[in-house]
């Protein structure tokens, strides 16, 4: 039996418990990954250790939450290659009903789990050489929806932040791009095609094909890829 170590890439994935995070998760085990899995419900935890992965249950929004699961994958695999944050939809409405707890709560959950993730793991990347982390972000941070306000305004600034932390730690071998989601579901099939007409593609998205765009840009395959914002949205964006 060999006793050569393990060389297989390392994921974390931030909020893997459901929806487009649980097919991340799924479709890098599929790709030789090695997993961490944080979320709040306690399903990322139980899903990375069905495939032989590790999990903790937390929130995105405490750095100590986003630590212990750094910390967790080090001891465990003794590297990390690539980080991917996830998080769904907060709340919606007019964009003067909502209160300023719901703004608070955006800023927390779209904007600063990401600024908070990069302070924790940045370190250990510059000192690998290489790593690369993956923001879902949304389809309307550059085409506001007026149904996600909150979403769209915090993930346009999401948008600048990726910008910056690029120009800064490129140069360390750190690449940063976000994957903007259209209408997405476990089962495209399943969707009226009266619910899709504004769709150039004429469909749902299914989950497994954002998680196949967010496999590309955290492996070697988009090496020269970074500070982007990939639409994975059937075409419905219309600006150039």
């Amino acid at each position: 039996m060999s006793d050569a170590p393990d060389t297989s890439p390392v994921a974390i994935v931030v909020g893997g418990g459901s929806g487009i995070g649980a097919a991340v998760v799924r479709e890098l085990h599929e790709h030789g990954y090695r997993l961490a899995v944080l979320s709040s419900s306690g399903a990322g935890r139980e899903l990375a250790e069905s495939l032989g992965g590790v999990g903790l249950d937390g929130s995105n929004r405490s750095e100590d939450d986003l630590r212990a699961i750094v910390d967790l994958a080090l001891s465990t695999y003794g590297r990390i290659d690539t980080v991917v944050n996830n998080s769904g939809h907060g709340a919606s409405g007019p964009v003067l009903d909502l209160s300023d707890a719901d703004w608070r709560d955006g800023l927390e959950g779209y904007l600063l789990n990401v600024v908070r993730m990069a302070r924790v793991v940045t370190p250990h990347l510059v000192e690998a050489g290489s790593g690369t982390i993956v923001n879902i972000s949304t389809s309307s941070p550059f085409e506001p929806n007026p149904r996600y306000p909150i979403s769209a305004t915090f993930r346009a600034g999401l948008a600048s932040f990726v910008k910056l932390y690029t120009d800064e730690y490129g140069r360390a071998g750190i690449r940063m791009n976000n994957v903007l989601p259209g209408w997405n579901v476990d089962d495209p099939a399943a969707v009226a095609p009266s619910w899709t007409e504004r769709i150039p593609l004429r469909r749902a998205g299914g989950r497994e094909e954002i998680a196949r765009v967010v496999r590309f840009l955290a492996g070697s395959e988009s090496s020269y890829v970074t500070g982007q914002n990939i639409r994975v949205d059937g075409g419905i964006s219309r600006s150039v």
